[in-house]
């Protein structure tokens, strides 16, 4: 960061530690009439923990354990009942799905697999070719892991792309023939990362958090498939107005790509074939993604009534078969006679384990905004703000709101506090909740405007390569955008999956 972005994060933080204790004051002073005594202690803790969320005045793991260990301790709900949501079964989806992201980066599996798809006869030398297969396989990757982890491990790739066509074009990327073509790639890094996750459910951290408080408050699980069903089209339509977009962005900027290809085929072939580790990650990866996705292919085909999908529907949940395709890589072995295996528990220990307490804390504040009856009377109140009523204009709006404050806070912050709002504001104005919490929870992850946005707009502008100005114009076009797609892909498209 410049010297001008430390001192406003410095701002920022001590601003949170003094602004979060006064805003729970505030809460617990102001006569919220018609709420009763848990709920009204319950507004005074999720502003005091939104406010230490957006500011980051202390991380936001520590703060999501802080929230519900002020409800206890203000006797909101019992103990057993606050912290049950840390042990929910989607916190081991988060588990077994982060553990094989991990093996795959210990063994360089994402990073080849994105080097043989750039190696794609189809992709050839041609520039638009490049976008279209870098931004694909990203996206792709970013389905199956964090977005903050594909954008680091896709950067570097771009700027090895953009080395080489410097190199076989003869001019420097910073140059200004050249700087257009370079903002497009490194930014494509960052968007098609969020827009990738929100292609699974293990793809972001909002997307389990939405299908995690969906259940609670409806009772609706939303199966693995169901998710790929409803956000695959979003996804789509995205991509078909971003890469036009950015595409017309980089007009005229084209480098000359002789030799780019000799450049990706060494990067495909210096690593030589594929290790033992790299076949047992892709075997257990593959094996996980089947036990999540052919439950829910088998109850869209046959029906939930039919007996081998309702077997598999019981018997085989997401998080079961998360756990067992990351055990299979303490069990694959590598060097069965060195007793190594395919991942150890060091490396595997290295999990982002803050996002995981994050969710669990999350959930635990949305159950009580639930129980309490929080979520409706802030829907109540949001309705008689806005007059939103209607199925589709409750959806829009809080597809709005989530994209808000998805710029100015991290999106699984974001995403804890604006879907039970989401879903209190739906059950208020007596509509069905499902799809307007889908459009909070998604529009959460459209963090495209700023470099404190997201970790991937972060990594892209820390190159130096993207003049913030580029990343508002392109990233406001993109918020408007999926501020349309989304709620209207959801309106149109969610009652035929969800039926």
């Amino acid at each position: 960061m410049s010297s001008a972005e430390e001192r406003f994060e410095r701002v920022r933080r001590r601003t949170g530690l003094a602004l979060a204790p006064a805003i729970f004051l505030l809460f617990l002073l102001l006569p919220f009439e018609g709420l009763s005594r848990e709920a009204h202690g319950l507004a005074a803790v999720v502003g005091f923990v939104a406010t230490l969320w957006i500011t980051e005045a202390i991380p936001i793991p520590a703060a999501a354990l802080l929230g519900p260990t002020l409800c206890v301790l203000m006797g909101i709900g019992p103990a057993k009942t606050v912290f049950a949501p840390f042990a929910d079964p989607v916190v081991f989806l988060f588990i077994g799905s982060f553990v094989l992201a991990q093996a795959m980066f210990v063994h360089g599996l994402d990073r080849r697999i994105a080097v043989s798809i750039l190696a794609l006869k189809w992709v050839g030398a041609r520039p638009w070719r490049i976008m279209v297969a870098f931004a694909g396989v990203t996206a792709f990757l970013s389905m199956w892991v964090s977005n903050t982890a594909t954008t680091a491990m896709m950067y570097p790739i771009a700027l090895s792309l953009l080395t080489a066509l410097n190199k076989a074009g003869g001019r420097d990327t910073r140059s200004p023939g050249a700087r257009p073509f370079a903002v497009v790639m490194l930014l494509l890094c960052a968007y098609a990362s969020s827009l990738g996750g929100l292609g699974t459910p293990v793809g972001s951290p909002p997307n389990l958090i939405g299908i995690g408080m969906i259940d609670k408050a409806t009772g609706v699980h939303i199966s693995f498939f169901q998710w790929m069903l409803l956000t695959l089209p979003i996804m789509g339509v995205m991509f078909l107005i971003l890469l036009p977009y950015l595409g017309r962005a980089a007009k005229g900027s084209f480098p000359d790509t002789a030799g780019l290809q000799q450049w990706v085929r060494a990067e495909r072939d210096g690593p030589g074939p594929l290790s033992r580790g790299e076949r047992n990650t892709a075997i257990a990866f593959a094996l996980t993604a089947a036990m999540w996705i052919v439950p829910g292919l088998l109850n869209f085909i046959l029906g939930n009534q039919h007996p081998a999908a309702k077997f598999l529907a019981d018997n085989l949940p997401e998080s079961a078969a998360a756990i067992i395709g990351a055990t299979l890589l303490f069990l694959f072995p590598v060097n069965w006679r060195e007793h190594e295996f395919t991942l150890r528990w060091k490396q595997a220990v290295n999990i982002d384990w803050g996002t995981i307490l994050l969710f669990g804390g999350g959930l635990a504040l949305g159950g009580l905004m639930f129980s309490t009856g929080l979520g409706e009377a802030a829907g109540r109140a949001i309705e008689a703000a806005t007059g939103a009523h209607s199925l589709a204009a409750i959806t829009f709006l809080v597809t709005g709101l989530g994209i808000i404050m998805s710029e100015f806070s991290s999106n699984t912050a974001a995403a804890n506090v604006i879907i039970p709002i989401a879903i209190g504001l739906a059950e208020s104005s007596g509509v069905n909740p499902l799809i307007p919490a889908l459009g909070a929870c998604i529009g959460t992850s459209m963090g495209f405007l700023l470099p404190v946005s997201t970790p991937p707009n972060a990594i892209v502008y820390g190159s130096g390569l993207v003049p913030i100005t580029k990343m508002i114009r392109y990233g406001l076009f993109l918020d408007l955008t999926a501020a349309v797609v989304i709620p209207s892909v959801l309106l149109l498209w969610g009652p035929v999956v969800l039926k």
